[in-house]
């Protein structure tokens, strides 16, 4: 019930999302589901990041994840489900990119996420000791941030936030943000 709960949530509500899959060479959980990412070993990655293949890409925990270089179909609105690293190095080299920063309500409930979708041991202590500077990385190049507490409500946050700027795109007239 996590960021990839919160985008299948909107890619089902929004239309005219488009969502890139990210690629990986981490081993598919049993919890994932068979598209949640291009798997494939790290010589096939690399050479894809070596011919320019990815718009971002970075290491975590040993494993080598990457976004391809996009191309929606025409008036499709992009979505990338990443990473803080990620979401920093594209929002460097597209400014104009929107950043919601989707987190737990607490560590506690990310530690039960990880356990629930099969993390091992060594990689939920992992990820709960940098949970702390992800955190941060994330509010410092996000544009929004939703507390996702309870799945309906975070996505819904998440829509009205995608909407809004949707439609700050189509109309000159400006109006307040969502509430963060």
């Amino acid at each position: 019930m996590g960021k990839g709960a919160v985008t299948a949530g909107l890619v089902d509500r929004l239309p005219g999302l488009w969502l890139s899959r990210s690629w990986t060479t981490r081993p598919r959980r049993p919890s994932d589901a068979a598209d949640a990412y291009v798997f494939v070993d790290r010589p096939t990655f690399e050479a894809e990041r070596d011919r320019g293949g990815f718009l971002e890409w970075a290491e975590v925990f040993g494993n080598l994840y990457g976004t391809p270089v996009p191309d929606p179909p025409p008036g499709a609105d992009l979505l990338l489900e990443i990473d803080v690293q990620g979401a920093a190095q594209v929002k460097r080299l597209r400014p104009e990119a929107v950043v919601l920063c989707v987190r737990a309500p607490s560590r506690a409930t990310q530690e039960e996420r990880l356990r629930k979708r099969g993390d091992d041991e060594a990689v939920i202590a992992r990820r709960l000791a940098l949970a702390e500077a992800e955190e941060e990385a994330c509010l410092a190049v996000a544009d929004h941030v939703v507390v996702n507490d309870e799945l309906g409500r975070a996505t819904e946050e998440a829509a009205g936030i995608v909407e809004w700027h949707r439609s700050r795109r189509s109309s000159s007239s400006p109006r307040p943000p969502p509430a963060d």
